[in-house]
């Protein structure tokens, strides 16, 4: 059994789904909602039934023909290119629980919803540059493929999301990007949303960061070490340090969630103390 799962956590997978803003025009065979024909109750064509599609929608006629379960299309049904950028810098290793295990959590079962939902999945690892890319995986039994990057990420260098993004020359399509990250990146990202957008992409930011990141309890004289560049800086904890921290830390948040607001991405702000079933809930009921 992989590290990342188990069999009672991917049964609670199944019951989720990704849902998105965008009604695609494009792209073939999944189960995103096309305008291309027609009203919902135009038939449109067949596909072969799925473990949990509506069984109200199997044609019946179709069984007795092939001895297949066949259900219904009355709208086109296309699938949805979905990409996951996962930050695999060397600061996404650190925290208890640990960034690094909390996002591959998160991407593992965002791939996993995507893949059962028939769209059509990107898994990109990142840090100042692309150094792990699984393109168009399709179906469920790609999974394994898509988990198997994911227990082999290792994490290092440095974080430049931006750049990261223009090597990876993403195509011109509507589809939906998800950057899960703990966004100790260089640069205005703004940018990186700008960029997306203009590539046509549905933004979700999965900030992910660690209870001490969030709420750190410094009762002593330490050495803090950036754990991307080797500084360092000696410190000694006041109550007027902590206070200037978690100003500057509110100050971090809320400049990332006005940035996604004005911009229309989707922001949402993750702890690796949570369970992933609800990290996964609350990015899956962003609208």
């Amino acid at each position: 059994m992989s590290e990342l799962f188990d069999s009672n956590f991917l049964n609670k997978l199944q019951q989720l789904v990704i849902t998105s803003k965008i009604i695609l025009s494009d792209g073939s065979g999944g189960n995103r909602k096309s305008r291309s024909k027609g009203s919902s109750v135009e038939f449109s064509d067949y596909r072969e039934y799925s473990p949990g599609d509506d069984y109200r929608r199997i044609d019946w006629n179709a069984f007795g023909r092939f001895e297949k379960l066949f259900v219904k299309l009355y709208m086109e049904e296309r699938e949805a290119p979905v990409q996951i950028l996962l930050d695999t810098s060397r600061s996404m290793s650190w925290g208890e629980p640990s960034k690094s295990i909390a996002s591959r959590k998160l991407a593992a079962a965002l791939g996993y919803i995507s893949l059962a939902n028939y769209d059509r999945v990107t898994l990109a690892c990142l840090n100042n540059t692309l150094h792990s890319f699984k393109p168009s995986l399709r179906g469920k039994n790609s999974f394994g493929e898509l988990l198997d990057c994911l227990e082999k990420v290792e994490y290092s260098g440095t974080t430049d999301i931006y750049a990261a993004l223009q090597a990876m020359n993403i195509k011109t399509c509507k589809g939906i990007t998800v950057i899960i990250s703990d966004m100790f990146t260089p640069g205005s990202f703004t940018e990186i949303i700008k960029y997306l957008q203009y590539r046509k992409q549905e933004v979700y930011l999965c900030h992910v960061l660690s209870p001490q990141e969030t709420n750190p309890e410094i009762t002593e004289s330490l050495r803090l070490i950036d754990s991307e560049t080797g500084e360092y800086k000696d410190v000694t904890a006041t109550p007027m340090l902590l206070k200037t921290y978690q100003k500057v830390y509110s100050s971090f948040i809320t400049r990332l969630e006005d940035t996604c607001f004005r911009y229309g991405a989707s922001y949402i702000h993750l702890k690796t103390s949570l369970p992933v079933e609800q990290m996964i809930k609350m990015v899956v009921n962003r609208q």
